[in-house]
């Protein structure tokens, strides 16, 4: 295993953002009731001309098609039967297969336990042969059930509010959300600002040690450099400008999905690995450049094989850091809902700028390394410490799936653990203990290493007391980064969580009626369990005694989690829910509900998001997000507590 390729990890990401193209099979479906809760699918399609339908070839170990219902409580019974019939060819590929062509109709039998809801949705799958093209077919198709129930109209009036008026809170406190009202001028100032806010984020800054590995010895010279990180900046500048072209032509988007698409687990779980993948090379166990038979082929006057590596360099880059950026990109999404797509095209090349600026001087960082006297020996110790790095931010994206999914597997206390065995580590290595590939025994250990060495020393010491019980549990310097400390191995009750459990509920309708009851405004914390920021909130603001006992005696608090994948109970799911915007969205699980109740009433997707309502679901002020000052966040509460106590 001696070169690894830039090309598989860009091949990778290509796989997540390219669109699904069109299916071949265009489905007409229907659904027939049997008997109580026992319906029969069916469905119908024209195989276009040349191709033919696989059966079912279970000796070629070869899937027919089928039927893939959307609801956990749908299951099909017996097998698909095939009502046009199916005949037999010689395949080049499978030999003699059973195939249907001209026109497949198809119906099986599914019984549903439990709630029966008045629609049901899913998706056919298909493989298709001939043409000498073996492709893949997969459309949705969605059917309506005989006395199935639709949702209840509660559950549709609690997602928008008709009492927020997010432009007229009772109090003018807080900052008020205008991004709507901008100029194009100004929201590229506000995207260029996100850009640079991004930079600072785990996501994007592992990415600078990378481009700096990518581009070493890349170019012949100090021009060729020059003109290689030119051609890496607009590239990335070019990829987030044309993420903006679907807004242009495609109609209501959900401006939540930039946060759905880096909250996914499986996405989250892809970076953890490309992320172990880039510490080891940098550890020096292998090298990662693009595999010898394309370089030798590309002409090099001609620079397409250059151009072709930077750019998927560049789109590398957009995919891995998109686990971050993404809160940021929604919010300029909901800002385009107001003013129009060119608004979000102005946000996001304003973005692009910001993060194409610094990555493009990256990219000719290494040029001038190797003009600078002796680089050799401290830039393979620097690539090593970077990869210690690596392994510890590749570990806060498998956090992410973790958390989103309540897995269990890195609870706060696993996770701290973790970093303090990478920190021993490092500690050994720049002290020369721990040997890694091109190091030698008895090498000489610098000064300037042997103070990085304790730099890191101290730094694993310092993270001991988070896998404690202790009142030193509560590491402010890594604040956010850790999981919350309610996913404890100590149980969730742990007594440095949030500091107001168990007073914190995370049910909307549930904290309205205590609201009532007690005759106390509400605190609607938008939050997620993928949220740096909410933790850092909840950790360092929401404990201080002043805004805890604040909280705790006035207010209702709620937090509602926008990234939550636990489905909703199948009564409280709606089906092509109308939005605001006059788009239409399934709500299925607890984040579909809370990310668009927050969506529809307060403008916004960023988390944290704090709102602040009284008992009668009015705007108590201006919604705040992330606020670290603890004095400025209590007198933001005690404003609507004023306004409450003056509107009751």
């Amino acid at each position: 295993m001696k070169k690894l390729s830039l090309l598989l990890i860009a091949l990778i990401s290509v796989v997540f953002v390219s669109a699904q193209a069109d299916s071949l099979l265009k489905w007409q479906t229907q659904a027939k009731r049997i008997s109580a809760g026992v319906y029969e699918l069916y469905a119908k399609s024209a195989i276009p001309a040349g191709r033919y339908v696989y059966g079912s070839n279970p000796k070629e170990e070869l899937e027919g098609v089928k039927f893939v219902p959307a609801y956990e409580n749908a299951q099909l019974q017996g097998v698909i039967q095939y009502i046009t019939g199916t005949h037999f060819v010689n395949d080049p590929t499978f030999h003699k297969v059973d195939v249907v062509s001209g026109t497949i109709e198809i119906r099986q039998q599914l019984h549903i336990n439990g709630f029966i809801p008045s629609t049901l949705k899913g998706t056919i799958t298909a493989f298709l042969g001939g043409a000498g093209e073996f492709n893949t077919s997969e459309a949705p198709f969605e059917v309506t059930l005989e006395g199935g129930v639709a949702a209840s109209a509660n559950a549709s009036a609690g997602i928008k509010l008709a009492s927020i008026d997010i432009n007229k809170p009772l109090a003018e406190c807080g900052k008020k959300n205008d991004v709507a009202g901008n100029s194009v001028w100004a929201i590229f100032l506000l995207g260029f600002l996100g850009g640079l806010i991004a930079l600072l984020t785990p996501c994007v800054f592992p990415m600078i040690p990378v481009t700096v590995s990518f581009f070493t010895k890349r170019a012949a010279n100090r021009k060729q450099a020059i003109r290689n990180g030119a051609m890496y900046g607009f590239f990335i500048f070019l990829i987030y400008l044309l993420a903006s072209v679907p807004f242009h032509l495609l109609g209501n988007v959900q401006p939540e999905i930039f946060n759905n698409i880096s909250t996914n687990s499986w996405l989250n779980i892809v970076f953890f690995v490309i992320f172990i993948f880039f510490a080891i090379s940098f550890f020096g166990y292998f090298e990662l450049t693009l595999p010898s038979n394309i370089a030798s082929k590309a002409d090099s006057k001609s620079g397409l094989g250059s151009v072709g590596g930077i750019f998927f360099m560049a789109l590398t880059l957009a995919i891995v850091s998109f686990s971050c950026t993404g809160p940021i990109l929604g919010s300029l999404l909901v800002g385009s809902l107001s003013g129009g797509a060119w608004q979000l095209t102005s946000g996001l090349a304003g973005f692009g700028l910001a993060l194409a600026l610094p990555f493009a001087l990256f990219a000719i960082f290494p040029d001038w390394l190797q003009s600078l006297p002796k680089s050799g020996g401290w830039l393979d110790t620097v690539k090593k410490v970077l990869a210690f790095l690596e392994l510890a931010l590749a570990f806060k994206f498998l956090s992410n799936a973790d958390l989103v999914q309540h897995w269990g597997l890195l609870k706060r206390e696993v996770f701290i653990g973790i970093w303090i065995l990478i920190g021993a580590g490092l500690t050994l290595y720049l002290f020369g203990t721990l040997r890694l590939p091109h190091d030698y025994k008895g090498m000489k250990i610098s000064n300037g290493r042997k103070g990085m060495g304790v730099i890191a020393l101290l730094f694993t010491l310092y993270l001991i007391p988070g896998v404690t019980q202790t009142k030193y549990a509560n590491l402010q310097l890594l604040s956010g980064f850790p999981p919350p400390f309610s996913y404890s191995i100590y149980g969730k009750d742990n007594v440095h969580g949030k500091g107001l459990e168990p007073n914190v509920i995370n049910d909307y309708a549930k904290a309205l009626e205590l609201s009532k009851a007690q005759n106390k405004p509400i605190l609607i914390d938008f939050t997620g369990w993928a949220c740096v920021n909410c933790r850092k909130m909840e950790e360092n603001v929401w404990t201080q005694p002043a805004v805890y006992n604040y909280i705790k005696e006035n207010y209702i608090l709620v937090s509602l989690y926008v990234d939550d994948k636990q489905n909703l109970p199948a009564e409280q799911r709606i089906m092509n829910y109308k939005t605001a915007s006059g788009g239409s969205k399934d709500i299925i699980n607890i984040g579909d509900k809370y990310a668009t109740f927050q969506t529809e009433n307060f403008i916004q997707t960023t988390q944290p998001l704090y709102g602040l309502l009284n008992t009668k679901e009015q705007l108590l002020s201006n919604p705040v997000g992330y606020t670290p000052d603890a004095a400025e966040y209590l007198k933001w509460l005690q404003c609507g507590k004023e306004a409450f106590d003056k509107n009751k």
